[in-house]
C-alpha cells in the first residue's frame, strides 16, 4: 500500500477522535484502563438505554465551540506487536477548524475549515488539500461541528469493568471507511465527556488517544489554524 494512503488514512482516524474529546476537566471517574488486546464485543444493552446516552454524549458536545487539550497517542500494529507513542497538544474550533501540535516528532495537522494540511517533518513533505474534496470519514464532520454521532455510527454498549464509573460505547460507522472498523468511547458518568477514543481498522490495528488538561470555550488566536512549511518543504496535491 502506498506511503501516501497509508498516512492520509491514519491521520484522517487523528482527526476524528480528536472530536470526543470536546469536554471538561473530569468529574470524579478515574482513567480508563489499557483497553483489551481483541476488538470490544459489544453487550445486549436495551437499545433505547444506549440511545440516551449517545444522546447525552451528544448533548454535551453541541456546547463546545472551542477545545484545547494535551494528547497521548498510542498506535499499535498487531501483525509485528508493536506499538509507537506520541503526544502534544490540540485544538479546534467549530465550524471547520483544527490544530494539532506533535511535540514528539514536530509533525502538524491544521485545517482552516477549508484546505487541509498534513505536515510531515522527518520526510520535509507536506499533503494538502481541499477539505470538501478529502476522504473524510462520515464522522468527521461531527468533528468539524456539522455532524451528529447517531447519523455516522452505530452504537452497542460495554460492559464497563476496565472503566469504573464510566460507560463504554462500540460504534460501528454507517458508512465503511478504511480508516476504521470500530470506534470505542470511553465516557465519563457524570459529564459525558469523553476520555478515551480507541480506533479499531480491519488488520485489528489500534489507534488510541488519551486526553488531559482539556480547556473548552476559550478563545484561540486565529493564527493556530493557519500553516506555513518551511521553507524546502515538498507540497503535495492531489
Amino acid at each position: 500500500m502506498p506511503r501516501r494512503f497509508n498516512l492520509v488514512t491514519g491521520l484522517f482516524g487523528l482527526c476524528l477522535v480528536a472530536s470526543q474529546a470536546w469536554a471538561d476537566a473530569p468529574a470524579g471517574a478515574p482513567a480508563p484502563k489499557n483497553p483489551p488486546a481483541a476488538a470490544p464485543t459489544p453487550s445486549t444493552t436495551a437499545t433505547s438505554e444506549v440511545d440516551a446516552l449517545v444522546d447525552s454524549v451528544q448533548a454535551f458536545y453541541d456546547k463546545a465551540k472551542t477545545f484545547k487539550a494535551h494528547f497521548k497517542q498510542r498506535y499499535s500494529i498487531a501483525a509485528y506487536d508493536k506499538s509507537k507513542d506520541s503526544e502534544g497538544s490540540v485544538a479546534f474550533e467549530k465550524a471547520g477548524k483544527m490544530s494539532w501540535r506533535y511535540t514528539s516528532n514536530q509533525n502538524r495537522v491544521v485545517s482552516d475549515g477549508k484546505v487541509l494540511k498534513i505536515y510531515e517533518a522527518e520526510n520535509k513533505q507536506m499533503y494538502e488539500q481541499d477539505v470538501n474534496k478529502s476522504q473524510y470519514p462520515a464522522a468527521l464532520s461531527f468533528l468539524m461541528g456539522t455532524g451528529n454521532l447517531k447519523t455516522a455510527f452505530k452504537f452497542q454498549k460495554l460492559a464497563a469493568a476496565d472503566f469504573p464509573g464510566g460507560h463504554v460505547l462500540v460504534g460501528t460507522p454507517l458508512e465503511q471507511t478504511p480508516a476504521y472498523q470500530q470506534m470505542v468511547l470511553y465516557v465519563d458518568a457524570k459529564t459525558f465527556q469523553v476520555r478515551r477514543v480507541l480506533l479499531i481498522d480491519a488488520q485489528k490495528n489500534k489507534n488510541r488517544f488519551d486526553f488531559s488538561q482539556p480547556t473548552v470555550n476559550e478563545k484561540i488566536p486565529a493564527a493556530e489554524f493557519q500553516f506555513t512549511p518551511p521553507p524546502n518543504t515538498r507540497v503535495i496535491r492531489p
